[in-house]
């Protein structure tokens, strides 16, 4: 079994009338964009994790939401399944299509609907790109704080949806951490309004479960953002390894020290070359791996936090450490950074990027392990992270033209995730589930958990129509996979079981 891709996730799928749906919302929605051609779907058959395609059947391109609304209404009436897309941008295949299924593109809605200085919040439509949120709060001092490499395209609603993060998240926090209120959708078009914009709501904390879903709960209309005041100083070290373990213990010795950097971000020798390669950024080629340590606030603070962090990485073995010398320097070794996954593209035909969380205290051994694994298969693997959330972005390279490396590929990217799991990570830490490791799921939780999970997407889709086939597998399913016994033979949620 494939671990991206399993055909039968649409193969379960009801055969929907294409024609007939095409007449339906035609009728009820003259006004609304629709693809119906093999031309004009082809562009739409994947998200950023391209490896697997699926032409869908339709794809809409609504400009109101009452257009969303009524279409919401008709495929629940209809039972026609969909998947919501914004930018496109996911790397877990959580916005791929199906091929019995409508694609619900929101990247029309894409209006900045208010910046509140006063309140340090803005309000924004889910096609707004991430950076365009900085961009329009930067006159009055204030920016978004979580910063995905892909910020420049990535849209707001699609962060929603996968809990993006980035490199300052160590500091300021994932998508959740940043969120006051977002407006959904539901499956049979009921508005929902999850938050508020007070810092605080009564209730379940309705906003967090939401956030991360991936498409399974509702339509992501609006959302609130919080705002933060620019940092006064920020200010970025650069610490060369002669080898990766030293860099990786010295993350844990920085946060040891009571130290939370705005960003900490580790790269190994292959990918920063390649990244020095493309960009240029003044990585020194010869390091078998680098941090880049961010510290901001009043300038006081930083400079002495500088010294501090210094001595603790010439104390865990770097060879060298460099404070870059102006805000143009600064730019530059972010810039090498956040092109890491480009950069590598452009040594190899293909790269599969992987999404796991660990420990800090388990990245040495993790690292080693990475290493056995890939020499096992036969694969070069690229490391670059989030290294002081531990949060792993091991890029796997292979060419899909050659027989069997796109399975060994996988297969390897199976292994790394599993290797997380069992040092007491997550299979994920901001690109989603998706039906990128949908097989893994079955590795990190038991059956009642998933179970548990199956309740709540219950709860909000009781059809199961909204993005099937992602994020929770079936019991049957991880017992096919071989990770877990189905409980007591049972499949709860039989409609969700199709799936």
């Amino acid at each position: 079994m494939n671990i991206l891709y399993d055909e039968r996730l649409d193969g379960a799928l009801p055969t929907v009338d294409k024609a007939a749906l095409l007449d339906t919302l035609r009728s009820a929605l003259p006004d609304l964009d629709i693809l119906h051609t093999e031309q004009d779907l082809r562009p739409y058959e994947c998200d950023g994790l391209s490896a697997y395609r699926v032409v869908p059947l339709l794809v809409v391109l609504p400009q109101h939401l009452e257009q969303v609304q009524a279409l919401l209404k008709i495929c629940h009436a209809h039972q026609v399944p969909v998947v919501a897309r914004g930018a496109g941008t996911g790397l877990s295949g959580g916005a791929l299509p199906l091929a019995q299924g409508i694609l619900l593109v929101m990247a029309r809605f894409n209006r900045i609907l208010e910046i509140n200085p006063a309140g340090r919040f803005a309000r924004v439509q889910p096609g707004v790109r991430n950076l365009a949120i900085s961009q329009a709060a930067a006159p009055h001092g204030l920016y978004y704080a979580p910063d995905p490499s892909s910020q420049i395209a990535c849209s707001i609603g699609g962060n929603v949806a996968e809990n993006a993060g980035g490199v300052h998240c160590l500091k300021y926090g994932l998508t959740v951490h940043n969120l006051l209120k977002v407006e959904v959708l539901t499956i049979e078009g009921e508005y929902l309004t999850l938050g508020s914009d007070a810092l605080d709501a009564p209730g379940f904390d309705l906003l967090a479960l939401f956030t991360g879903s991936e498409g399974l709960l509702g339509i992501v209309t609006e959302v609130t953002v919080k705002l933060l005041p620019k940092p006064q100083v920020a200010r970025v070290l650069l610490a060369s390894f002669d080898s990766v373990e030293k860099a990786a213990r010295a993350v844990a010795d920085i946060i040891g020290a009571g130290i939370i950097p705005a960003g900490l971000e580790m790269m190994d020798n292959l990918s920063l070359r390649a990244a020095e390669d493309f960009i240029h950024a003044g990585y020194p080629a010869e390091a078998a791996a680098i941090l880049l340590c961010e510290l901001d606030g009043v300038d006081a603070d930083v400079k002495d936090d500088c010294l501090r962090v210094e001595a603790v990485l010439k104390t865990a073995g770097a060879s060298e450490v460099r404070l870059a010398r102006d805000e143009a320097e600064r730019v530059r070794f972010w810039a090498g950074r956040k092109n890491a996954f480009p950069a590598v593209g452009r040594i190899s035909p293909d790269y599969y990027c992987m999404d796991g969380t660990i420990p800090r205290r388990a990245l040495p051994g993790v690292l080693h392990g990475i290493g056995e694994l890939s020499r096992e298969h036969g694969l070069r693997v690229a490391n670059v992270f989030h290294a002081g959330d531990g949060n792993m972005h091991p890029l796997i390279l292979f060419d899909a033209n050659q027989p069997g490396e796109l399975e060994r590929a996988e297969a390897l990217g199976g292994k790394i995730l599993e290797l997380c799991v069992a040092v007491g990570g997550s299979i994920t830490g901001e690109h989603g589930v998706g039906r990128e490791k949908i097989n893994q799921m079955c590795a990190q939780f038991n059956a009642d958990e998933l179970t548990l999970f199956h309740a709540v997407k219950h709860a909000f889709d009781p059809l199961g129509l909204l993005n099937p086939g992602k994020n929770i597998p079936t019991l049957q399913r991880c017992a096919e996979f071989g990770a877990m016994h189905v409980h007591h033979g049972q499949l709860p949620f039989p409609d969700l079981e199709r799936f």
